[in-house]
């Protein structure tokens, strides 16, 4: 039989989600307090938050309660290992309509506990409410372990700029379900669940990252962050990028120009770093164009006249 949240309560709705959350080596103390202790071995806390609104970020019709979950923890997770940090943990704001099932409840916090997992963070805490709409707010933590952050203002003319994990995939899995359709799957599962590269910002950090970010919103856009605070310029390379042939297929069926996928789509959250000339860079990170002096972001030498990436007021 199904339950309603209205008919679970609020302590009910909790006890149910705490159910589901394990403990990590981070967490001193967990939910059923107050607030929750998290170690922190630096001395030093990296925070973020963001927050997931139904029918502007996610539609239920589109993805399951754990794909939100994934996609929920994933957002501040990956911003977490832009600053070249390792996630600890998450607190979580959950307001939801008093008529939704508890079971749909239920599976967010497995997607948002198996999520975090994959760092070793977990949810340590959060809050409830009723409201009209769903919306998820999530708020991570992360732990230097005595690294500096790596920020968005450090890039220098000379410098290349790298790119690691997927992108352009969940921009075009968007773009199918928004057309009705199901398949591929490669691109359809892409926006449902992003596969995020998060080792790989304490390894930036490590290799002398000079600025980094977490492409969320369009790679073009989000280099724009990094030239507008670095006050350079960068030149991203169309050749860089692999077209895999299901988005190219996908492209020609759907009468769509990929690389706006590649070049302004977002979720995917690859991380995108400048590095000084002459690292040696794992092969996971893949050089897509330079710094220069000037301003602004360039494709192939020349201004970009198509959409830079997303905008929520936009």
């Amino acid at each position: 039989m199904d339950v309603t949240i209205a008919e679970a309560g609020e302590f009910g709705l909790i006890s149910r989600i705490v159910s589901r959350l394990g403990s990590g080596e981070n967490t001193l103390i967990g939910p059923g307090d107050d607030a929750a202790m998290v170690r922190a071995s630096d001395g030093r806390v990296v925070a973020s938050t963001d927050v997931l609104v139904e029918g502007r970020h996610f539609r239920r019709d589109w993805c399951g309660p754990r794909d939100v979950g994934h996609r929920a923890a994933g957002a501040n997770l990956a911003d977490i290992a832009a600053m070249g940090a390792v996630p600890t943990a998450l607190l979580v704001a959950l307001c939801v309509p008093a008529g939704l099932d508890i079971d749909w409840a239920e599976g967010l916090a497995d997607g948002l506990s198996a999520e975090a997992g994959l760092v070793g963070a977990t949810v340590v805490g959060g809050d409830t409410s009723s409201s009209p709409t769903l919306t998820v707010a999530v708020t991570a933590l992360g732990d230097l372990r005595g690294l500096e952050p790596v920020r968005r203002g450090g890039a220098h003319p000379g410098d290349v700029v790298a790119l690691c994990g997927r992108i352009g995939y969940a921009a075009a899995g968007l773009t199918v379900l928004s057309r009705g359709f199901r398949t591929p799957k490669l691109l359809v599962e892409a926006y449902r669940r992003p596969v995020i590269p998060y080792t790989a910002g304490p390894q930036a950090a490590r290799l002398g990252a000079t600025a980094m970010i977490d492409v969320s919103d369009g790679l073009l856009q989000d280099l724009g962050h990094i030239a507008t605070a670095s006050r350079v310029g960068i030149d991203v390379r169309r050749d860089a990028f692999d077209l895999p042939d299901q988005m190219r297929d996908a492209a020609n069926a759907l009468g769509v120009d990929p690389y706006l996928w590649l070049l302004a789509g977002g979720e995917d959250h690859p991380l995108a770093a400048t590095f000084p000339p002459g690292v040696a860079l794992p092969p996971e990170w893949r050089v897509i164009g330079a710094v220069q002096d000037g301003d602004g972001v360039t494709v192939d030498g020349k201004p970009w006249t198509g959409p830079l990436g997303w905008d929520h007021f936009r």
